[in-house]
């Protein structure tokens, strides 16, 4: 990815659009998580209920500070520690993150990637963003930049050329608190 194309894909973002980027393991749909009408729209192309709630990824743990109800330093390290897979960690939820992140629950999911797409994106944007996979409810992910051109025809903002592992699982999803994997 180029420094225009980063600034691009940031400003986007700034701007309240919905943009498209590789992760660890599939195309991700991105927003600002501090944007309501940025995830009204993620959510329309989606076709995901707001309940569910959302996933945030990240550069750093300082960008997730923020959202997260978590002082430990132990689990803090947990959730900073890179792992042979990418692992999303279900944090209890900080009470003023915004409803519309968390949905029906006091938790929220949030992944620190070593993706080097996303971190660039992440510190360029200046923070954590919404990551959701790049398709519509009930249809297959997307791992290319074309694959996300079919699903969503001209209605994100922009789309991020770059890698995916198509042989790679999805992230691995663990409880931070009790250590309860809930996906392997």
């Amino acid at each position: 990815m180029t420094p225009w194309q980063l600034r691009q894909a940031a400003g986007a973002l700034h701007a309240g659009g919905v943009i498209a980027y590789p992760t660890e393991t599939v195309y991700g749909l991105g927003c600002d998580p501090l944007n309501p009408d940025a995830i009204s729209d993620l959510l329309s192309l989606k076709q995901r209920p707001l309940e569910k709630g959302m996933i945030l990824i990240a550069a750093n743990i300082d960008q997730l500070k923020s959202f997260i109800d978590v002082d430990d330093p132990e689990l803090l390290d947990k959730l900073a520690q890179t792992t042979d897979c990418p692992t999303t960690w279900i944090c209890p939820v900080r009470s003023s993150t915004p409803g519309w992140l968390s949905g029906h629950h006091n938790s929220i999911a949030a992944r620190i990637s070593r993706h080097p797409t996303v971190e660039q994106l992440c510190q360029q944007f200046g923070g954590a963003i919404v990551s959701t996979s790049a398709n519509p409810a009930g249809l297959k992910p997307a791992y290319t930049p074309l694959n996300v051109r079919r699903y969503f025809n001209g209605q994100l903002d922009y789309i991020i050329s770059g890698r995916c592992n198509p042989l790679a699982k999805p992230s691995r999803i663990v409880d931070i608190s009790s250590g309860r994997v809930i996906r392997e």
